[in-house]
C-alpha cells in the first residue's frame, strides 16, 4: 500500500488512477466526506447495540416482539408510496457489479436487477471502483463489454430496473479512513452510486433505488432514513425520492418489521425474505441455545414451520402498510443435462409456487436461465395484476414469537457435514481470491451459504451434538474431515487449479472460525484482511 493521501477530511490508501479519477471526483468525495463525518458515530453506536442485544440472548433471553412500539403496530398508517417503475417486481435477478454480469442481468427476462456490492462481491478496491463505473455506464446506457474472443455484450432496449445493494453496516471500507479509522462500506457504496446517478436516473423516469442488507433493528432503519433525507436535501430533491427495499435476513429484525417500515416510511417500498442469511442469523443469534440447533443445511427449506411463519408474517406486515413483500433466492443453476435440468426447474417451480401462493409480490433468481420458469409461476399467480398488495392475510391467526423460533426437525449426517466443509472452503477460497459469486455443485453461492455451513458445524461442536450414526461432533472430528475433504476438493478441481489457488489459506481460515470458542460474526471480516 502506498502512503495515505488526504482529500477533504478523508484519507485514501490507494493512489488515484484513471478509474478512481472518474468516480472519486472532488465533488463526490466532498459528499462522501459529509456523510461519513455526520453518520459514522451513530453507526458505531448501532453496532455496539447489536453486541449488547446479542449478549442478552446468549444469557438466555429469547428474541421477541417489542412492547415499547405498541402504538406503531396498532395504528393505521401506510408508506409514502411506490414509484411507477417499481410497481411490478415479479422476478428479480441478483449478481455482483462486474461489467459482463451487469449487462447480462439487465438484459435478462426479469423486471429488476439487484446489482450487488455486498454478499456476492468480494470487495477488493479495484472491483468496488470498477463496480461504480459499471453501474454509472449502465444508467447512462453506454455500457458494453468485449470478451477475449471478441464477442461484444451491449444493453438491449428496455433493460430491467436497476437497484443497488450496498454493504451492510458492519463492513468497513479499509482503503478510506476518517481520523485513522476505516469508514463504513455502506456509506461509501451509497454515496458514490447516489451522487453519480441520481440525475440520469430521474431524467429517464426511474430513481436512486437501494437494497439494504443485514439490518437488525428499527434504530438502524431510522439511521438509513436520516442518511437518505440528508442526501435528498444535499441534492435539492423532494423527500422520498430515494427508495429502498430492506432485506429481513436477521432473526432480530423479523420481530421489528412494522417498526422498520414505519421509520423508513418516506423511503421504503418493501421488505425481502433474505432466507439464506436468515437461516445463518438464526444459528448465530441462538448459538448458545442447545434446543435450537439446526440439522443439515439441505433439510432447512421454506417448508419448515419457522421459515414458513417468517414468510407469511412478512407478507401480512408489508401489505397492511402498502409495501411489497419480496420472496427469497432460487440459487440453482440450469444444467446442460436434460434430466438434471428438469429436476432443477421442478425444484425451483415448487419453491416459487409456495411463495406466490403465500402472497409474495415477486422473487429472486441467481441465473437468467431460471427467469422463464419463475416468470410463468408469478404470471399465473398475478393474473392481470402487477403485484399482490391486495392479499392482506388478515384472516391469518397472529404469528407468535414461539413459531418464529420453533426448533427445526431433520438429521445431522456425516454426508451433510462433509458437504458443508467442501462448500465453505471452496467459497472462502474464491472470496479471498476476489470472487464473491461462485458456482459450486450446481448452486450459485454467495457468502450466506458459507456462513450457514461453518456456523452449523461450530454449533454442533459447541453443544456436543452427535451425527445420526452416533459420532460425536468434536473439533478433532472436524479437523480430520477438513483434511480429508481438502483431498476431495483437490481431486474434483484438478491439481493445477488447486495448487494455483488459495486453498491452504481458505482451509486455515475455515479451521479457525469453526473451532474457536467464540463464534465470529461474519467470515467476511477476517476474510477482508486477506483481500487486496
Amino acid at each position: 500500500m502506498s502512503e495515505e493521501i488526504t482529500r477533504s477530511q478523508l484519507g485514501f490508501t490507494r493512489r488515484f488512477g484513471e478509474n478512481e479519477a472518474q468516480i472519486l471526483t472532488e465533488e463526490a468525495v466532498d459528499f462522501l466526506s459529509e456523510l461519513v463525518v455526520r453518520f459514522t458515530p451513530l453507526r458505531n453506536r448501532l453496532l455496539a447495540d447489536r453486541i449488547a442485544v446479542q449478549q442478552k440472548i446468549d444469557q438466555g433471553t429469547l428474541p421477541d416482539f417489542i412492547s415499547e412500539t405498541h402504538s406503531i403496530k396498532k395504528t393505521d398508517w401506510q408508506i409514502r408510496g411506490i414509484p411507477a417503475d417499481l410497481l411490478d417486481r415479479r422476478v428479480e435477478i441478483t449478481g455482483p457489479v462486474e461489467r459482463k454480469m451487469v449487462i447480462n442481468a439487465l438484459n435478462a427476462n426479469v423486471k429488476v436487477f439487484m446489482a450487488d456490492f455486498e454478499d456476492s462481491l468480494a470487495p477488493d478496491w479495484q472491483k468496488v471502483i470498477e463496480g461504480q463505473i459499471n453501474l454509472r455506464d449502465a444508467v447512462n446506457g453506454t455500457i458494453s463489454y468485449t470478451n477475449e474472443s471478441g464477442k461484444i455484450y451491449q444493453l438491449k432496449p428496455d433493460p430491467a430496473i436497476l437497484i443497488c445493494r450496498v454493504r451492510g453496516l458492519h463492513l468497513p471500507e479499509k482503503h478510506v479512513t476518517l481520523q485513522g479509522e476505516a469508514i463504513p462500506g455502506s456509506l461509501f457504496d451509497f454515496a458514490l452510486y447516489f451522487f453519480h446517478n441520481y440525475s440520469a436516473l430521474l431524467a429517464k423516469g426511474s430513481g436512486p433505488y437501494f437494497y439494504l442488507p443485514k439490518m437488525q433493528s428499527y434504530h438502524e432503519a431510522e439511521w438509513w432514513s436520516q442518511v437518505f433525507s440528508f442526501a435528498e436535501d444535499y441534492a435539492e430533491l423532494p423527500r422520498g425520492t430515494i427508495k429502498a427495499t430492506v432485506l429481513i435476513e436477521t432473526l432480530p429484525a423479523v420481530f421489528q418489521m412494522d417498526e422498520i417500515l414505519y421509520h423508513l416510511r418516506d423511503h421504503i417500498v418493501g421488505l425481502n425474505c433474505g432466507r439464506w442469511d436468515y437461516i445463518f442469523s438464526y444459528i448465530k443469534t441462538l448459538k448458545n441455545h442447545a434446543d435450537r440447533v439446526l440439522p443439515d443445511r439441505q433439510s432447512v427449506t421454506m417448508t419448515q414451520p419457522f421459515l414458513n411463519a417468517y414468510s407469511r408474517l412478512l407478507i401480512k406486515t408489508c401489505h397492511r402498510r402498502g409495501a411489497f413483500a419480496m420472496g427469497g433466492m432460487a440459487a440453482f443453476i440450469p444444467s446442460k443435462d436434460v434430466k438434471r435440468n428438469e429436476w432443477v426447474l421442478n425444484k425451483v417451480r415448487t419453491d416459487k409456487e409456495l411463495e406466490a401462493n403465500n402472497g409474495h409480490d415477486g422473487t429472486w433468481i441467481a441465473h437468467p436461465g431460471l427467469a422463464d420458469t419463475v416468470l410463468e409461476v408469478f404470471d399465473k399467480a398475478l393474473g392481470g395484476r402487477s403485484n399482490q398488495l391486495d392479499i392482506s392475510r388478515e384472516e391469518d391467526a397472529d404469528i407468535t414469537a414461539e413459531q418464529l423460533l420453533d426448533p427445526c426437525s431433520g438429521e445431522r449426517t456425516e454426508e451433510g457435514m462433509r458437504a458443508n466443509i467442501r462448500v465453505a472452503v471452496q467459497y472462502i477460497e474464491a472470496w479471498i481470491s476476489g470472487n464473491g459469486c461462485v458456482p459450486i455443485y450446481g448452486l450459485m453461492e454467495d457468502a450466506a451459504t458459507a456462513e450457514i455451513s461453518r456456523t452449523s458445524i461450530w454449533q454442533w461442536i459447541h453443544h456436543g451434538k452427535s451425527l445420526n450414526d452416533g459420532q460425536p461432533v468434536t473439533k478433532p472430528l472436524f479437523r480430520r474431515m477438513l483434511n480429508e475433504e481438502m483431498l476431495v476438493i483437490q481431486q474434483e478441481l484438478g491439481e493445477q487449479r488447486f495448487s494455483s489457488g488459495r486453498f491452504t489459506q481458505a482451509a486455515a481460515l475455515m479451521e479457525k472460525i469453526t473451532t474457536q470458542d467464540e463464534l465470529i460474526d461474519f467470515l467476511t471480516l477476517p476474510g477482508y484482511q486477506l483481500l487486496a
